[in-house]
């Protein structure tokens, strides 16, 4: 793991919530972009060093669409960025980590991804990525 990559936000309304957090920050979300495959449109905010990705639904059975129903707008996840998705991916499988992909996949903001199962750490989805144009 070489340093948190972003913090993932679910809301209901991505638009409303780019206003606020665009005047909590003092500047607009710098990129916005829709992953069709999980069903989520995105956008980035900058602050210092970090990101802030928040995330809507844009589909009734994605990941994030159940995330809200279940539990409401709230912090979703937590990225790392990681140097080789995959070693850490087998890494943490061996160290009884339940990974819920077995391969990485296209995420947002060009990156690769895979998710950890929050049942195995204090109920905090955890998300790795790597930069996408790294070869895999």
């Amino acid at each position: 793991m070489q340093k948190i990559e972003h913090i993932g936000i679910a809301v209901n309304d991505l638009e409303k919530a780019n206003e606020v957090y665009a005047k909590i920050f003092g500047a607009p979300a710098y990129k916005e972009e829709e992953v069709e495959s999980e069903g989520v449109k995105t956008s980035f905010f900058k602050v210092g060093p970090n990101k802030i990705e928040l995330l809507e639904a844009t589909k009734p059975d994605s990941p994030i669409a159940k995330y809200l129903e279940k539990r409401g707008e709230g912090i979703h996840h937590i990225a790392f960025a990681v140097k080789d998705i995959k070693a850490e991916m087998k890494r943490l499988t061996e160290e009884g980590f339940v990974v819920l992909n077995e391969k990485p996949k296209k995420g947002a903001d060009n990156k690769l991804v895979a998710f950890l199962h929050p049942k195995n750490t204090h109920g905090v989805l955890i998300e790795l990525c790597q930069d996408a144009d790294i070869r895999e």
